[in-house]
């Protein structure tokens, strides 16, 4: 092999994640700041309900990342990619949730400065537009805890709601929570017990 062709693949290594055809992870600032917050070991790590506020952070850095001019979107993609989701259903489904999630604080007015500020600290923001007006921003668990306790801390289970819109859903199992529920087992985030003990509480 030439010695100049030697050389280019040596840079082109160099500057990649490695020299076996992975793909390159983006170096955005922002994806970087995600990525902790989602990364399943340290999650795995995590107490009871300790994703809550990994969830307001990262919707906080969703946000800036917006208004700086880019994508949220290909941010939260770019943090799947640093984990190493990218391209799994699971990865997809992440992202998706981390989108959702900021999609949901723009719709209750809690992007304001103060209000991310608090998301940047992993406090709850405030609603102010819409019914729940006034109204703290609770982290709601689309699978109820109590039922499903394993899916605890899975980012793709988290999802941001009025408080007391989550205080009068309590642990009700309904079709979206099933319809979930089959999409974290495919993908490899739920286990085969919890999928039938959610079955099992949907029948009754």
């Amino acid at each position: 092999m030439p010695v100049v062709r030697l050389l280019i693949l040596s840079i082109s290594c160099l500057l990649s994640v490695s020299c076996r055809g992975e793909e390159r992870i983006p170096l955005t600032k922002e994806s970087a700041l995600v990525a902790p917050l989602i990364d399943p070991a340290k999650l795995a790590t995590l107490k009871d309900r300790g994703a809550n506020p990994r969830i307001q952070k990262a919707v906080a850095i969703l946000w800036a990342a917006k208004q700086a001019g880019t994508d949220p979107a290909k941010v939260a993609a770019d943090a799947v990619t640093r984990i190493g989701w990218s391209g799994s259903m699971k990865g997809n489904m992440t992202a998706d949730a981390l989108v959702r999630n900021l999609t949901i604080a723009e719709r209750l007015g809690a992007v304001t400065p103060v209000d991310i500020e608090s998301m940047k600290r992993g406090r709850a923001p405030t609603v102010r537009t819409g019914p729940y007006t006034g109204d703290i921003v609770s982290v709601d668990h689309i699978i109820p805890r109590a039922v499903v306790p394993e899916l605890d801390n899975v980012i793709v289970n988290l999802e941001l709601m009025p408080l007391k819109m989550n205080q009068s859903k309590n642990d009700k199992v309904g079709a979206r929570q099933l319809d979930l529920a089959r999409k974290l087992h495919d993908a490899g985030l739920l286990s085969d017990a919890g999928l039938q003990r959610l079955t099992a509480t949907s029948g009754r």
